[in-house]
């Protein structure tokens, strides 16, 4: 597939690359991408829940009632789960909800995110760039003139630009990473995805070893 390359004022430069069909032209592996999406959004939670046991609460430990012939059921302390404001059964504890998922189940995840945005035709190949200082206006200006100011847009760079990633901070929706960072969640959440020059060789090499 030949994309044309596009500069930062949304003209054609002439240039055109072909896509790796290796990567932008597979057929989407739709339970792969489930289960990075899953392993994404399961990354992000926290897991902070938690809730006191009976051996956590602050209460006396002396027996309310006799063992036998109360009609109802042993409760032993004031503690106890079957009393208001005793412990709680089981209840929630800190956990990591993160999981790992096979390196080339990863890989195949990414390639069919994008070729399902190739296939969607939301990828942009764009010149390398560089902005002279962190402007938020400037990017404004850039994603305007690529059509895409009014659809969440990720652009993909081949390493770290401190002055690309600061003015797309605060662009609701504007998300800027590097190739080697790129994952699926990502990709599949974009309605435009921006590669540049660089970053498309980058990601070639990162997802072809």
């Amino acid at each position: 597939m030949e994309v044309s390359v596009l500069n930062i004022n949304g003209q054609e430069t002439g240039k055109k690359v072909t896509l790796n069909e290796n990567i932008f032209e597979i057929e989407p592996n739709e339970h792969v991408l489930w289960l990075a999406v899953k392993q994404y959004l399961a990354a992000q939670r926290q897991g902070t829940a938690k809730s006191k046991e009976r051996s956590e609460h602050n209460g006396s430990t002396r027996k309310l009632g006799r063992q036998k012939g109360g009609g109802g059921a042993r409760r032993g302390d004031i503690n106890s789960p079957v009393l208001v404001g005793g412990g709680r059964v089981f209840g929630p504890t800190p956990r990591d909800y993160s999981f790992k998922l096979n390196k080339k189940v990863n890989i195949l995840a990414r390639k069919s995110a994008l070729s399902q945005a190739a296939k969607d035709n939301e990828i942009i190949v764009v010149e390398d760039f560089n902005l002279d200082a962190p402007k938020t206006k400037d990017f404004v200006n850039i994603a305007k003139n690529l059509k895409v100011n009014n659809k969440k847009a990720l652009v993909v760079l081949p390493e770290v630009n401190k002055n690309v990633y600061l003015s797309a901070r605060n662009l609701k929706n504007a998300e800027v990473m590097t190739a080697n960072a790129l994952n699926t969640y990502k990709v599949l959440n974009a309605d435009a995805v921006i590669l540049t020059e660089s970053a498309l060789k980058a990601i070639d090499e990162l997802l072809t070893k």
